[in-house]
């Protein structure tokens, strides 16, 4: 009925949206140092009070949680609705080709730290607010629009939020995928350690270093060998066709760097993970250590098949496994492994299998973080009404979806992910460039306005 009317505002307001997504990315909410009254630092806060005097200016009910998280009602009673955004970001990084905390728009695109992440889909939900106000659209039922600072930085703050406040019985998040991302694995992140040198063959690793973060594939890894020639070394990597690049300097012991390609822990196919193919150049060169852990984790394999695991169901799909941080000292070997499995498993299960596993090769785990599977059902009432909304909107039957990250509401009962990017889009998140297309925007502030009307509307 108003799907028109709707999607004409618009197309008249968007230099508007554009115009206020610029205010909240010009301030750096990354986390930084806590401070009195301000939990995840001045940056998180500032962006918290950016939304406070927004939804106040909506006419909203505003809530402040000791700047953990703040939320706005649309109206008088208990709501029916929950949508949970986040105003904090990821840190600025190298490569940037704009302003990183800025909103530049340039050709088709929008770009600046958290254009996708999630400040310009927390800005369409705010327009979707006004849109609802100005078309003066009837909506019967309360809902409540949440922000939260720490999203970034482990969701203390929805913790938080949460020791004060109940979620409404339906709850979406814009921070994940289109249509509906209903499932998502459950995750393990896992460190460990052992004793003991790493040489063979007449060749020793005097040291290691791959790896920077649990949850993202090794694009680097720096090593230094000793009894082999550099011709030695890169005609045997050649034969390997890793797909990896080799930098060697040195004479007597030997700079190697493997040079991969970086991706998010949870999809591991899409980077070259440069540690696992150091260890198949170390197995080649004749070090058994090297050859132990490469047939755990063989270069190529992402499913952790080879360590016990690559368990599949047909909600999630097959499970993922990466080794993602490696270093030796000389001594000590430490690493860190990335697993995202299916619903139809437990996390300790998982861990038992990856524990067992590790001990075959001589090493004890040290810490073992991580979360069971989420799953809300394909016929849950809000997935069944964002479904249809999304097909009133694109045009097109959309299917529920699972992944390997985890969004905002994996420990909310009921809680998905609707967008707020689609799939297969390259936006860059978290990344040098993040950016929204203009044309991903207009779709968010359609659905998310079409949403609220949908499950609250008179």
């Amino acid at each position: 009925m108003y799907r028109e009317k709707i999607r004409e505002y618009f197309d008249e307001h968007i230099d508007d949206v554009i115009a206020s997504m610029r205010e909240i990315m010009r301030i750096d909410s990354s986390f930084q140092q806590p401070c009195d009254g301000m939990p995840y630092g001045k940056g998180s806060a500032a962006a918290l009070k950016w939304g406070s005097d927004f939804g106040e200016r909506l006419g909203m009910s505003v809530k402040n949680f000791d700047n953990h998280a703040i939320s706005m009602d649309f109206k008088d009673g208990d709501p029916t609705l929950g949508i949970l955004c986040h105003l904090d970001v990821v840190p600025g990084c190298d490569g940037w080709h704009y302003p990183i905390f800025d909103c530049t728009v340039d050709g088709e695109n929008i770009y600046g730290r958290g254009a996708i992440d999630d400040k310009g889909p927390s800005v369409a939900v705010l327009y979707a607010i006004k849109c609802i106000k100005e078309l003066e659209i009837p909506i019967k039922d309360n809902f409540r629009v949440v922000f939260g600072g720490n999203e970034e930085g482990g969701c203390e703050d929805i913790a938080y939020y949460e020791t004060q406040e109940k979620f409404p019985p339906m709850v979406f998040t814009p921070d994940g995928t289109f249509p509906v991302l209903n499932c998502e694995k459950g995750m393990l992140h896992l460190t460990f350690s052992g004793v003991g040198s790493m040489q063979g063959g007449g060749v020793e690793v005097e040291s290691l270093t791959g790896g920077t973060v649990i949850n993202a594939i090794c694009d680097k890894v720096e090593l230094k060998i000793k009894g082999q020639s550099k011709e030695q070394i890169l005609a045997v990597f050649k034969e390997l066709d890793a797909g990896c690049e080799i930098e060697i300097s040195g004479v007597d012991t030997l700079d190697v760097t493997i040079i991969g390609r970086s991706a998010h822990g949870s999809r591991p196919e899409n980077g070259l993970n440069a540690i696992t193919a150091t260890l198949k150049l170390l197995a080649r060169l004749g070090i058994d250590k090297a050859a132990a852990f490469e047939k755990l984790f063989p270069h190529g394999e992402f499913n952790g098949k080879s360590a016990g695991l690559g368990f599949s169901d047909e909600v999630s799909g097959e499970m993922s496994c990466a080794l993602t941080m490696l270093s030796f000292d000389g001594e000590t070997t430490k690493g860190g492994i990335d697993i995202r499995f299916p619903i139809d498993k437990t996390l300790s299960e998982i861990t038992g299998i990856i524990t067992d596993a590790l001990g075959s090769v001589g090493m004890t785990v040290d810490t073992a973080d991580g979360m069971e599977p989420h799953y809300v059902s394909k016929d849950s009432p809000l997935v069944r009404k964002l479904l249809e909304v999304y097909k009133e909107v694109v045009g097109q039957e959309g299917e529920c979806i699972a992944e390997g990250g985890v969004t905002y509401v994996h420990n909310i009962d009921g809680g998905v992910a609707f967008g707020a990017e689609f799939p297969d889009e390259e936006n860059n998140m978290h990344g040098a460039d993040e950016h929204i297309s203009i044309q991903t925007l207009k779709y968010n502030l359609n659905l998310y306005t079409n949403a609220i009307i949908k499950i609250c509307g008179g």
